[in-house]
């Protein structure tokens, strides 16, 4: 029968590509965004008097300690940036071939033989796909990282707000001793504070691959850009949409993520049961401006770092076989 010869996209064989794929993107994400991420820690945890602004902060790096400066602490971060994306566009892949197979089945096309399938996109998601389709397995693909990403963010906000100079005086050592000491006094539920939140800031994963796909479309048609800058413009663009539609909830999930714990861990009380507290929090301490605090960065740094990591993405997805 001729359904038994439909053409797929992704089979299942080469489900391993987008894992693959996506341990590159987070290499290029780092490489990218870690300079970004230097500046604005040391902003933010320095004397005000110290630097006049970013820039200030950029020339005075880049003069007492060279490039390799910008990427001081880049080993964790490298580390997982390669294993979570890996995760988040392995499983990306996955979905949009599952979606593409058993929801959003395409017609017969009447130019192929034997009524065979449209053939499969450069980009790696069958062509019938509507942009619709790609937004769903976005947000399947967020909850799936979310489970890995969760205590990892847990754990580098609770590191990130010890502001003591003096080691001693802080009461996480380091990202081990956060865990342990975390584990120890709440368990399992306490390593995951704040999936819930993540869960739902993962959720707008929907506007990024959604508008990725339909980016991409748009500049294949209307312009004669190279796959690579169609994967560029399209990526970088795309993640900036991510970020105008989550950032809010992003703020409030690190509220979240960082409110006292308290009980064994004697870290003080608790100020939030749910994230609809955290959320009214941040409203009355700073008004609808709060929810977009330090928006200006992230945003900033949002269009380089995801524009070359789509870039590797789909560029390493074309070429393994």
């Amino acid at each position: 029968m001729a359904t038994d010869q439909k053409q797929e996209l992704a089979p299942a064989s080469k489900n391993y590509k987008g894992f693959v794929a996506g341990v590159f993107s987070g290499i290029a994400k780092l490489s990218v965004g870690h300079p970004f991420d230097t500046i604005k820690v040391r902003l933010q945890t320095t004397d005000p008097t110290r630097f006049s602004g970013p820039l200030q902060c950029l020339a005075q790096t880049l003069r007492h300690e060279g490039v390799r400066g910008l990427y001081k602490g880049a080993t964790p971060p490298l580390v997982g940036w390669m294993f979570m994306d890996s995760l988040m566009l392995g499983s990306l892949t996955i979905y949009r071939r599952l979606l593409a197979e058993h929801v959003f089945v395409p017609k017969l096309h009447p130019a192929l033989p034997d009524g065979l399938l449209e053939p499969t996109s450069s980009e790696g998601a069958v062509s019938h796909l509507p942009s619709f389709g790609h937004g769903i397995a976005g947000i399947l693909a967020g909850f799936t990282v979310s489970f890995i990403a969760a205590p990892v963010e847990h754990v580098k906000a609770r590191l990130q707000i010890q502001y003591s100079a003096n080691k001693a005086e802080r009461l996480y050592r380091g990202p081990l001793d956060c865990v342990r000491k975390i584990y120890g006094a709440h368990g399992v539920r306490g390593v995951y504070k704040g999936l819930a939140a993540t869960l739902f800031f993962r959720s707008f994963f929907f506007f990024w691959w959604g508008s990725y796909d339909i980016l991409s479309r748009l500049l294949r048609e209307r312009t004669s850009l190279s796959a690579p800058a169609v994967n560029f413009w399209a990526g970088g663009l795309s993640a900036q949409i991510f970020w105008l539609t989550s950032y809010p909830s992003d703020v409030v999930k690190q509220r979240i993520m960082t409110d006292p714990m308290g009980g064994k861990l004697n870290d003080g009380t608790p100020k939030f049961m749910n994230w609809k507290q955290a959320a009214q929090a941040v409203y009355r301490e700073s008004g609808a401006r709060g929810y977009w605090r330090g928006f200006l960065p992230c945003f900033l740094r949002a269009f380089p770092a995801n524009a070359m990591a789509l870039v590797a993405f789909e560029g390493v997805m074309r070429s393994l076989p």
